[in-house]
């Protein structure tokens, strides 16, 4: 991992409550991505990369595919990509991650990954984005989503 140590604590404008105040390992590829975005991207992407952190202290970052941040922890837990009007988020879950908020915008049937968009000036719910990230976590952790989702009965 290269790069610096960040102290979550900050809230980016217009985004929620302030987090505990944590540290965590930053990669400079993922700090290199953030900086290359326009302001509001950088914010949304910085602001999701300190709650996924938040859910767990033990989460990696990388960067896959050549430029795709990736935060990991036994497995993929999330990606971002930004877009000319939003912010992907890409919920590693094989869809079995109940989302009571429903907080999730795309790739309801898709079998690895889920979205959920974040445009301009939109609130991102801190709390229901930890909840999924960490209930990943805890997926991961068991074995992962493949596992886990072999073992339920979906006929």
């Amino acid at each position: 991992m290269t790069g610096s140590i960040a102290r979550l604590g900050s809230v980016a404008p217009g985004f929620g409550r302030t987090l505990a105040c944590v540290s965590y390992p930053k990669d400079s590829r993922v700090d290199a991505y953030i900086d290359g975005l326009p302001p509001w991207q950088q914010a949304i992407t910085q602001r999701v990369r300190d709650l996924v952190h938040a859910a767990d202290p033990q989460v990696q970052e990388t960067i896959k595919r050549r430029v795709q941040p990736y935060f990991m922890l036994e497995g993929n837990i999330c990606a971002l990509l930004a877009t000319k009007d939003h912010v992907n988020v890409f919920l590693y879950d094989g869809a079995i991650v109940p989302d009571p908020s429903r907080i999730i915008t795309g790739g309801h049937e898709n079998k690895t990954a889920r979205t959920v968009a974040i445009y301009e000036n939109e609130a991102i719910n801190d709390s229901a984005l930890v909840a999924m990230f960490r209930q990943i976590i805890a997926n991961n952790r068991a074995g992962g989503w493949r596992k886990l989702k072999t073992g339920r009965d979906d006929r």
